[in-house]
């Protein structure tokens, strides 16, 4: 058992020793902060370490089934055209259902609106004939609402969607310059692909309503225990063995 020491300082001596200890206490308190601090990255660098090769390698099979989905029905579109007898130039997705309507996926590229040097021939036929309407305060507003439609963005493209306004008011008009300006104005439409995608439905069972099948890292969340894909049994396992040769 230890003895206890019984020390007499002065008051000055007294303060000196509790600031002291105050400063030991600050110390050690930094010290261990410091070591949480170097524990902590380490921690990090060590989930990093792991996750970071998983996500490489989950992005490499997504990769690798997108190219092979894309792919196969690349196959089925060829098929597709010969059916049908032509090809559907101009067409940047496609949906694909089975006989049993339980299973859909479409398949398309994301596209920019991007326009020839033409266009700006089109537009300017189109505007002449526009204006050439507004003759009275009512024929200007409308005249103005027209116009609109030829507005573009801060990169000067046209939007397409509205050229395909514009094309529904040439087709009723009896004016061929105007008639001949939107035909230019969509000869010059050069849309640019950017990326692909993929949407996946199935038929719910329950419901009957098609539900999508989350492919992002972000919608897999809403993933539920029922919407999770069956595991091979060992009964099929078996069976799937049996059919080998």
């Amino acid at each position: 058992m230890s003895e206890k020491t019984q020390v007499t300082m002065t008051a000055e001596q007294l303060a000196k020793w509790e600031a002291f200890q105050e400063a030991e206490k600050k110390k050690e308190a930094a010290e261990r902060r410091k070591q949480q601090r170097e524990t902590y990255a380490q921690l990090v660098d060590q989930e990093l370490e792991t996750a970071l090769p998983e996500l490489r390698s989950l992005s490499e099979q997504i990769k690798t089934v997108k190219d092979t989905v894309f792919g196969n029905f690349d196959t089925v579109l060829k098929m597709k055209a010969e059916v049908v007898g032509f090809k559907e130039d101009g067409q940047w997705s496609h949906t694909f259902t089975n006989q049993d309507s339980t299973m859909r996926l479409t398949l398309g590229v994301n596209t920019v609106d991007g326009w020839g040097d033409m266009v700006t021939a089109g537009i300017a036929m189109v505007r002449k004939y526009i204006e050439s309407l507004a003759t009275d305060a009512k024929t200007k507003t409308l005249v103005q609402t027209v116009l609109r439609l030829l507005s573009t963005d801060k990169q000067g493209n046209l939007n397409a969607s509205r050229v395909l306004q514009l094309q529904k008011l040439a087709d009723e008009s009896d004016d061929d310059q105007f008639k001949e300006g939107v035909k230019i104005i969509r000869e010059s439409y050069q849309p640019t692909a950017t990326r692909r995608y993929i949407r996946a439905q199935y038929r719910d069972k329950g419901t009957g309503a098609w539900r999508n099948i989350p492919l992002g890292i972000t919608d897999v969340d809403l993933l539920t225990e029922e919407e999770k894909a069956p595991e091979a049994t060992a009964e099929a396992d078996e069976t799937e063995a049996k059919a080998e040769p």
